[in-house]
């Protein structure tokens, strides 16, 4: 009866304002690294390939999110929104790497280096709730 209780919660927080709001960011977060990859100048083959590897984990981000809030488990929950944060965590070092090979200036990369702190800070808590709650 309680893990009845504890999943309609859980659904019901998926579907929450804040869950919408993250689908809009996460989406938005995805066009801004689709719009770097097309700027990216395509001087060299590491170019060609960091543009790639950033868009496909940049715009995976969301949709694994959004696996996440379909999820029919917390456990799946916590495991999608966990992908969520590798795809992340992968597209800051994309990022990084971008920066650091003088592709793109880094202050063009500051606010979405920003961005992707910001929305792992917001996941994680999120993961660490649900863990909690499950323990209780």
């Amino acid at each position: 009866m309680a893990d009845t209780v504890a999943a309609k919660r859980t659904a019901a927080v998926r579907r929450s304002a804040r869950g919408d709001e993250l689908v809009q960011r996460t989406k938005a977060f995805a066009l801004r690294i689709i719009n770097l990859a097309g700027a990216m100048p395509y001087r060299s083959r590491a170019a060609q390939v960091i543009a790639g590897q950033v868009t496909k984990c940049g715009t995976s981000v969301g949709a694994q999110y959004r696996e996440a809030r379909r999820a029919r488990s917390d456990a799946e929950f916590v495991s999608k929104l966990e992908s969520s944060l590798q795809k992340l965590d992968e597209t800051t070092y994309w990022l990084e790497l971008t920066a650091e090979a003088a592709i793109v200036p880094p202050r063009r990369l500051q606010g979405l280096l920003n961005e992707a702190e910001q929305l792992t800070a917001i996941l994680v808590a999120s993961v660490r709730t649900v863990k909690r709650r499950r323990r209780h």
